[in-house]
């Protein structure tokens, strides 16, 4: 974020100059707790902070400032293969749409930075191990629920989410969690984030870091998003806590 405010120009195609222009309060908010407060927090990393940045702004496609959170995704540490991966999680989890017009932008920073397809993620690879007592109680419990009012909705639950992209290598497990809740979450998806967040717990994100999740996305997806989850996660936090 330093070599952003030397260059005074802000995570957009903006300018510091531009904003003012606009609305000069914004432009010290984006100085000062965004860029000079939120980012510099330490209950996430700099790489987590842009995994769930470029999450939220691929779940609302706001293209604006795509290209800049991409770049500094990489530069924080994100390998392109794992940008790639996270466009793909993001396909089923915010729409095909969404995942087209990352790509599009995507393709011009991996242009610029000459990354080719060799250092992205084959369209088949081999599968993580599956948790086979685990997969078979949710694959039971939604079919129970919903097998008979849409049999092709949960068919493909089970084949191409749980039983194929959720095990690809390319994110690792607790990095495709933090992704899905991130995506959630600055959606407004409330009634999904109980179970996946649940699974980014059992996959190593922490409780504090989970609780960061929602402060950094305040900023990211505003206000409103971030309260509707917040009970939510409160009572994903309390029942952990009593088992």
């Amino acid at each position: 974020m330093t070599d952003t405010k030397k260059a005074q120009v802000l995570p957009s195609l903006l300018t510091y100059d531009d904003v003012r222009a606009v609305s000069p309060a914004l432009e010290q908010y984006t100085k000062g707790p965004l860029l000079d407060g939120l980012w510099k927090r330490p209950q996430l990393s700099p790489r987590d902070r842009s995994v769930v940045t470029v999450a939220a702004l691929i779940a609302r496609m706001q293209t604006i400032e795509m290209p800049f959170h991409f770049a500094l995704a990489l530069d924080n540490g994100v390998k392109p293969g794992e940008l790639s991966e996270i466009i793909t999680q993001l396909a089923f989890y915010s729409g095909w749409a969404n995942a087209m017009s990352a790509v599009a932008v995507a393709k011009g920073i991996f242009h610029q930075r000459r990354i080719g397809i060799d250092q992205l993620p084959p369209a088949k690879d081999k599968l993580l191990p599956l948790n086979d007592e685990a997969e078979k109680q949710r694959a039971t419990q939604v079919s129970a629920n919903f097998g008979a009012t849409a049999p092709g909705l949960v068919e493909n639950t089970t084949d191409l989410l749980f039983r194929d992209l959720w095990l690809r290598p390319a994110l690792a497990p607790r990095d495709r969690s933090l992704v899905t809740v991130s995506a959630l979450i600055a959606s407004g998806q409330v009634a999904q984030i109980t179970y996946h967040l649940g699974r980014a717990m059992d996959n190593g994100l922490t409780q504090p870091q989970a609780s960061e999740v929602l402060t950094h996305l305040a900023f990211y997806a505003g206000w409103p998003c971030a309260f509707s989850a917040l009970p939510v996660v409160k009572d994903v936090f309390e029942k952990r806590q009593k088992q």
